[in-house]
């Protein structure tokens, strides 16, 4: 009696191993969601002072496209993570052989998660130079004015 409750209690440690990386893709998308909303509070501003940098425009219209295939990349992660931990359970329910199955969709998970953080690098990266082309924008300004002073 005790050896099939092992076996499928067992079983069910196989298939939440995989929600870890589950509640880490949630958490990724929930920054990238944050950034997107940042990113939309940037144009408002813009279009809100009535100014229309075109350069500066472009930069957000990238960085919400870098955005767009990071929430993209870290679904995809997240769906391919449930699908091997349903793999794992009713691979074990079938007594099949789904390692193959399951490398596979637990390897594309990790692949895609990777992609995800990758964009969000780069969108983070788009971001910093906005900062510093900002930052720089205000030194040419104040040096102007104190030549005039």
């Amino acid at each position: 009696m005790s050896q099939p409750l092992n076996s499928a209690a067992h079983v069910i440690q196989l298939a939440l191993t995989p929600i870890f990386l589950l509640t880490a893709v949630g958490s990724l998308l929930n920054v990238f969601a944050t950034r997107l909303g940042r990113v939309l509070d940037r144009i408002h501003a813009l279009k809100a002072k009535g100014e229309g940098a075109p350069a500066e425009l472009a930069r957000l219209r990238l960085r919400s496209q870098v955005l767009d295939a990071a929430v993209l990349s870290a679904a995809l992660a997240g769906g391919l993570t449930c699908c091997a931990a349903a793999t794992i359970f009713f691979g074990v329910l079938r007594d099949t052989g789904t390692a193959t199955v399951l490398f596979g969709l637990f390897g594309a998970a990790l692949v895609a998660a990777i992609a995800a953080l990758a964009c969000f690098a780069t969108e983070v990266f788009l971001s910093g130079r906005a900062v510093r082309e900002h930052i720089d924008e205000a030194a040419v300004g104040a040096a102007r004015t104190a030549d005039r002073s």
